[in-house]
C-alpha cells in the first residue's frame, strides 16, 4: 500500500504532466490560427500568382497600368463597325454576400466605350471589406480587353446590409485577333483578409 507521501508525489507529478499538455495543446492550437489568419491574408495574392502560374483565367497585364487612365498609344480607339464581339460577364463571391452583373452580356463593336454595371450586396451582419479580381477567357484576349474605370480597381468597404452598384467601363482593341469573336469578363470578389472593420455597427 502507498503511504500518504507516495500518493501526494504521485498527484503532483499527474498535475505537472497534465499543465504541461495543457500548455502544449494551447501552443499548437495557437500555431494552427495564426496560420489560419496568413492563409486568409495570403489567400487574394495567392490566388494571383496560381493564375498566372498555371495558365488559368490569367489576369490581364494590363491591370498593371494606371487605374482609369487609358493610353491612345497603346490602343486604337477607332471604332469597328465591321466587326461585333460578344462580351460575357461572370461573377463569383467567395463568402456570403451577393455579386452579379446586371447584364449578362453585350454585342459591341471593336473601340466601343461600354458601361456595364455590377450589384453588390453585404448580407452579413458585420462590416466586410474586399476587392474583386477580373480575368478573361480566352486568355489571347486579356491584352486587348481595356478597362477605363472599374470598382477592382481598389478595396470597398460595405455596412451590414449595404447595397452598391459598380461600373465597368471598357473598350475592345481593335487589333483584337479575327479568331476571337466571344470574350468573357470574370470577377472573383474575394474578402481581403487582415483588413476587416470591426464587427457590425463599427
Amino acid at each position: 500500500m502507498n503511504s500518504p507521501l507516495q500518493a501526494t508525489s504521485k498527484h503532483l507529478l499527474f498535475s505537472q504532466r497534465l499543465r504541461r499538455a495543457n500548455f502544449s495543446m494551447v501552443g499548437k492550437l495557437v500555431v494552427v490560427v495564426g496560420l489560419m489568419f496568413g492563409f486568409g491574408y495570403a489567400m487574394v495574392p495567392m490566388y494571383k500568382h496560381i493564375c498566372t502560374a498555371l495558365g488559368i483565367n490569367v489576369l490581364s497585364l494590363s491591370e498593371q497600368d494606371t487605374p482609369g487612365v487609358l493610353a491612345s498609344s497603346k490602343i486604337n480607339t477607332q471604332v469597328d463597325t465591321t466587326r461585333t464581339i460578344t462580351v460575357e460577364f461572370d461573377a463569383n463571391a467567395h463568402g456570403p454576400w451577393e455579386f452579379k452583373p446586371e447584364r449578362h452580356y453585350v454585342d459591341i463593336h471593336p473601340g466601343q466605350i461600354t458601361t456595364v454595371m455590377y450589384e453588390f450586396k453585404n448580407v452579413q451582419n458585420r462590416t466586410m471589406v474586399a476587392q474583386a479580381i477580373p480575368s478573361y477567357a480566352p486568355k489571347q484576349a486579356s491584352p486587348y480587353f481595356k478597362k477605363l474605370e472599374c470598382f477592382c480597381f481598389s478595396e470597398h468597404t460595405l455596412k451590414p446590409g449595404e447595397s452598391k452598384r459598380w461600373p465597368v467601363t471598357f473598350v475592345v482593341d481593335p487589333k483584337l485577333p479575327k479568331d476571337v469573336q466571344t470574350i468573357t469578363l470574370s470577377y472573383t470578389f474575394f474578402e481581403v483578409g487582415g483588413r476587416m472593420p470591426s464587427p457590425a455597427g463599427g
